[in-house]
């Protein structure tokens, strides 16, 4: 049977009960408003039939055990699946303490949404018929137990995902069809910025050790990888051995400006042709926060002078601290334009090389310039999984 199935993807809730609530002075996100914002996200998602909900970390504001407990307990009264992965913010240190729990609690307080019937932080689910979903545990610790500054998964795990991997794509159903396989972690595989992987501030947003997860996806064909912990609106492209085309979803965080959410629905036709319409929804107004997109974005551009100081001075621009202090306030809206997805800059009154590295920040594909991190279809022109796919653009609302 051709598969047709719609799921959401939250990203990056921060959960804060408000007596948890504690204020780092510059931090960009609202986790005030990480209960209500979750809330209003499930009202809109109760019409819509969903067949489960993917939550790709960061659940809580910083692994505090009573904000695990309250999520735990709010996702469990949803009426479709809900499958989770830990972010940094989930799990501080390998071993609980006073304010936070342990890895082993992490599994225990989500067995319902992912982690049942296994004793490692990763696991491989048939969420539906015919699809195949694996949750990866990119959260490392030293060998005291301190979490380390970039995701990475452990021989162990890439040792699991192989034979998980192989025992999924060989699986071949009574139609002669294949499994779509799903991944989900909370570091990103893919660049979503420009030079991500070599800046001081973009890589540690990323798997450490990517190019071996990659390795392990494109021989097993896998297409679509979801992650958050950036906190920002864009789809990355990669292609493979064999030409095969792999896209990499990462979403913003529900208590950061633009406070999004997702929702893909996925179609095949007789013939195995397939497509993924991805939908971009946001998080209007909450109590107290009528206009809360204007007022997140001001929230974020009032913070944003020492955070572009700092992106200016770093390798590879280098600029002096008195040249990025001229520059800065002209980027006061920088990130959450970043952040909002699909960002169009001129940048065409600034002085090189600042012009030359900035200019490449402006979204779009990088071989059609449409915008497609809000709002696109992804499609397969030939069986899934098979030689080539391709993009068709939705237009953004």
């Amino acid at each position: 049977m051709p598969l047709n199935f719609r799921f959401a993807i939250i990203s990056d809730l921060h959960i804060a009960l408000p007596h948890t609530i504690w204020d780092s002075g510059d931090r960009f996100h609202l986790v005030e408003l990480s209960i209500p914002a979750l809330e209003s996200v499930l009202a809109s998602l109760q019409a819509l039939e969903l067949d489960f909900l993917l939550i790709p970390g960061d659940l809580t504001q910083h692994g505090e055990p009573e904000n695990h407990a309250w999520l735990a307990k709010r996702l469990a009264q949803l009426p479709y699946p809900v499958y989770v992965v830990p972010g940094n913010h989930d799990i501080i240190e390998q071993q609980p303490t006073p304010q936070s729990i342990g890895a082993d609690d992490f599994l225990a307080h989500y067995q319902l949404f992912g982690y049942a019937d296994t004793n490692y932080p990763y696991y491989v689910r048939n969420v539906l018929p015919g699809v195949t979903l694996i949750g990866l545990n990119s959260i490392a610790f030293d060998q005291t137990g301190k979490q380390l500054p970039r995701g990475r998964l452990d021989a162990k795990q890439l040792n699991w995902l192989e034979e998980t991997l192989a025992t999924v794509t060989n699986r071949t159903h009574t139609d002669s069809t294949k499994d779509i396989v799903l991944v989900m972690l909370h570091h990103n595989v893919l660049e979503h910025l420009p030079g991500q992987a070599q800046h001081g501030m973009g890589q540690r947003y990323m798997l450490e050790n990517a190019s071996e997860l990659l390795t392990l996806l494109e021989q097993a064909r896998v297409p679509l990888i979801f992650t958050g912990h950036l906190h920002v609106q864009d789809i990355a492209h990669h292609q493979g051995i064999h030409h095969q085309n792999l896209y990499e979803i990462t979403t913003g965080s529900l208590v950061s400006y633009p406070h999004p959410y997702r929702v893909l629905r996925f179609e095949q036709d007789d013939s195995g042709r397939s497509q993924l319409t991805v939908e971009t929804e946001r998080v209007s107004t909450v109590p107290g926060w009528n206009a809360l997109q204007h007022l997140s974005r001001e929230w974020m551009g009032d913070r944003s002078f020492h955070f572009m100081h700092r992106f200016l001075t770093l390798p590879p621009l280098s600029l002096s601290p008195a040249e990025a202090t001229s520059l800065a306030p002209s980027l006061r809206y920088f990130w959450a334009d970043i952040a909002s997805g699909d960002p169009d800059f001129d940048f065409s009154h600034f002085p090189d090389p600042a012009r030359q590295y900035l200019d490449p920040f402006s979204s779009g594909d990088r071989t059609t310039g449409q915008a497609i991190d809000n709002n696109t279809i992804l499609m397969w022109d030939t069986p899934l999984g098979l030689t080539h796919l391709a993009q068709k653009n939705r237009k953004v609302e």
